[in-house]
């Protein structure tokens, strides 16, 4: 062969190779109708979903839901009476704000409160440092609170 037919022989390659690829990707876009999606599903999927978003018996507050937010710890020790004592001292002064007691070996520990924020936690903690002395905020999963009556601008 020579150069000439060598030069030829690879234009013609390339332009084919171009319109081979313009052929296949050209030619769905115009190929595409409007059509109509049917959604096949088990009907116990449903019932799963709805399960899933359906608030919980037996909480704390009685309302069932729950979602992560702060708690309050104001005391920590292995004494099963001081804990109690300390429960009772911060019910007293508080006693719209739940309190809860855990074990977990060796030691009880009482946290108060169900807040949203950090900030909610931290003006507790400020009302409480007279009385406790040592006070954390914690992390963890809370008993959501209910909202008495929602806010309307009419």
């Amino acid at each position: 062969m020579t150069k000439q037919a060598v030069l030829i022989y690879k234009t013609l390659s390339l332009i084919s190779g171009c319109c081979f690829f313009v052929f296949i990707f050209a030619a769905p876009a115009t190929a595409q109708t409007r059509g109509r999606l049917e959604i096949v599903k088990d009907s116990r999927i449903d019932t799963l979903i709805a399960r899933r978003y359906a608030p919980r018996k037996g909480g704390a507050t009685g309302n069932g839901y729950s979602s992560f937010g702060y708690r309050v710890q104001f005391f920590t020790g292995s004494s099963r009476r001081d804990a109690f004592r300390a429960q009772t001292q911060f019910q007293e002064q508080y006693p719209d704000i739940r309190t809860y007691i855990s074990y977990r070996e060796p030691n009880f520990k009482v946290k108060a409160g169900d807040f949203r924020t950090r900030l909610e936690a931290t003006k507790l903690i400020q009302q409480l440092r007279p009385q406790f002395s040592m006070l954390f905020i914690l992390s963890e999963r809370i008993n959501t609170p209910l909202n008495i009556a929602p806010t309307t601008n009419d």
